[in-house]
């Protein structure tokens, strides 16, 4: 499938993961700036609150470089452990330390998504519950020096070697590598945005 470049839209990410999952769709942003904004948690914010919150100051920090009719793109996705943010791994041992919460669990992937342009601001948010198999300390330190998990929520990339952690998921798979593309595809739509 060949891409169409929307020259209006403006992805406001740098992760190459939603870059291509707008690729898979058959899109291609006119532009990628990333944002660049405080991503600490507040004191005692739930997972989905704070996903939402993100990507609208992501969308909010990157719209307000920009002049005329772009739409801008943005996301944030968050791994919850019931009202527990896990952090976006920063080396093998934050790995480690979120694949051992998550063994043997259930957890919960928020993506949010906020759309804005000219004033106009629309948002989304998708959740998908993931069940991983219990981990053996040996599949746990594999692959947190695989390197593969640093930089991702949760510690872990489902489109990698972490699928074969996967004992069962429920709701959107492109939810949990980080942009739902069904909801996203819809908001885009409703901007007059041609993504046929």
């Amino acid at each position: 499938m060949s891409e169409k470049t929307l020259t209006r839209l403006v992805l406001a990410s740098a992760s190459p993961r939603r870059q291509s999952l707008l690729a898979q769709a058959g899109i291609a942003p006119g532009r990628i700036i990333a944002s660049d904004i405080d991503e600490t948690p507040r004191a005692r914010e739930l997972p989905r609150l704070y996903a939402e919150r993100l990507a609208r100051e992501k969308a909010q920090a990157v719209a307000a470089q920009l002049h005329g009719d772009e739409v801008v793109l943005a996301a944030d996705t968050v791994v919850a452990l019931g009202r527990r943010i896990l952090p976006k791994a920063e080396g093998a041992q934050s790995v480690t330390d979120c694949l051992r919460l998550l063994s043997g669990r259930r957890h919960v992937v928020y993506t949010a998504i906020t759309v804005l342009t000219g004033g106009q601001t629309r948002a989304r948010c998708a959740a998908t519950r993931v069940a991983f198999k219990t981990l053996s300390d040996a599949e746990i330190a594999t692959y947190a020096q695989c390197g593969e998990g640093e930089g991702k929520a949760g510690g872990y990339a489902i489109q990698g070697r972490a699928e074969a952690f996967v004992r069962s998921i429920n709701g959107s798979y492109s939810n949990v590598v980080g942009l739902p593309l069904r909801e996203t595809l819809a908001l885009l739509s409703s901007f007059g945005l041609d993504i046929s």
